[in-house]
């Protein structure tokens, strides 16, 4: 797979929750105002396309991110529909050889992650001992290549998911967060999904403790309703999605909340509906805190808690497709606001959030795992 370096919200899926403050204004690498004004996907297919066969200049800053930049390519692909455009075989092979293995039993206990590295640049060679002493298996990274393989059809069945899961618990701290890695990270609720959507696409929980994890993401639920990444901070569209898709993976939320007895939920539904209802815009877009700009990621990460908890028809869609379309480029994908230059990170949230206004043309996504319906069940 001919792909040279990328960047998403941190530049990983992983960091499922963007920078706000570090982002270039809207003034900012501005193209000419996009005159479509309607979901061109041609034109996207076009621009995934390229992005999978040559990464623009831009994006080679980003290669330690290259898994994640592919998930982005390739579930972009298969939302458009597209997927014939990519070698399965090939991707699958390739996503394969990122994955970090112990020599033996005895070395899933060393605290490392055998899980998958983001990058070759992270897939330290081993010393001359062949002792890998500086794997840097990667939580996100490891969401990234499952999604990846499940997207092109391949049979998790047959991955090493012992490794994966055993050193997993490794990253599970006493309060039940996670690291993405073995040494020196942050813990928060991104980490927290990418271990739960890790667990339910290997069909198997025994590389987590959800009880301990259940009661982070509890405590992270905020006066307003909406979540903080940590306990105590802010609430913030990309945390209140890893709370509430993660309590849906563990099986302690059902779908479609809004229609049953939510008085017994174990979380504050009619207060977060009303924190995630506020966050669309007078501009028909979604901002990711209050007080912030509209931007085309959060149609994703605001919109799927909604689709989660059966709110969504409760938006303004007519709105929200019209904000979309002035940030959907000329060139194909879409930008973070209007008349920016298109990203990877904004384009796949955009086809996500199109999936979700129920776009023809599009597969249906499902909204837990940020992939298509087909590739989530496994029957492509």
């Amino acid at each position: 797979m001919a792909t040279r370096g990328w960047n998403p919200a941190d530049s990983e899926a992983e960091e499922e929750d963007e920078d706000e403050t570090s982002s270039p204004s809207p003034s900012a690498l501005s193209s000419p105002p996009s005159r479509l004004r309607y979901f061109d996907r041609d034109r996207h297919v076009a621009f995934l396309e390229m992005m999978y066969n040559l990464i623009p200049q831009y994006y080679q800053s980003q290669e330690i991110n290259r898994l994640t930049l592919a998930f982005f390519t390739i579930s972009g692909l298969h939302l458009l529909q597209a997927l014939d455009r990519v070698d399965k075989d090939r991707v699958a092979n390739w996503v394969l050889s990122f994955q970090a293995h112990p020599r033996s039993e005895a070395e899933l206990k060393n605290g490392q992650f055998y899980g998958f590295h983001g990058s070759r640049t992270s897939q330290f060679p081993p010393d001359e001992n062949g002792v890998s002493a500086y794997n840097a298996g990667h939580l996100a990274s490891t969401y990234c290549a499952l999604a990846i393989l499940k997207t092109v059809g391949y049979n998790l069945l047959t991955i090493d998911k012992e490794s994966i899961l055993i050193s997993m618990r490794n990253l599970q701290q006493p309060d039940g967060s996670f690291m993405p890695l073995h040494v020196g990270a942050e813990t928060d609720l991104r980490f927290v999904y990418c271990a739960a959507a890790v667990c339910f696409m290997l069909e198997d929980w025994s590389g987590m403790d959800r009880e301990k994890a259940k009661e982070f993401i509890l405590n992270c639920q905020s006066y307003d309703g909406g979540f903080g990444l940590t306990p105590g901070s802010e609430s913030h569209g990309g945390g209140t999605y890893c709370a509430v898709a993660s309590l849906q993976l563990m099986g302690y939320i059902e779908d479609d909340l809004l229609s049953k007895n939510t008085s017994s939920s174990i979380i504050n539904v009619p207060l977060l509906l009303d924190w995630s209802m506020q966050r669309q815009a007078t501009d028909g877009g979604f901002q990711g805190r209050a007080n912030k700009s509209s931007d085309t990621c959060y149609a994703f990460w605001i919109g799927a808690v909604l689709r989660i908890l059966g709110g969504y028809k409760f938006i303004d869609k007519i709105a929200l497709r019209s904000f979309l379309l002035t940030c959907q480029s000329e060139f194909g994908g879409f930008s973070k606001y209007p008349e920016m230059l298109p990203d990877i990170y904004h384009s796949y949230y955009g086809y996500t959030a199109f999936s979700l206004l129920e776009e023809p043309g599009l597969n249906p996504l499902c909204a837990e795992l940020g992939m298509t319906d087909i590739a989530a069940l496994g029957i492509i």
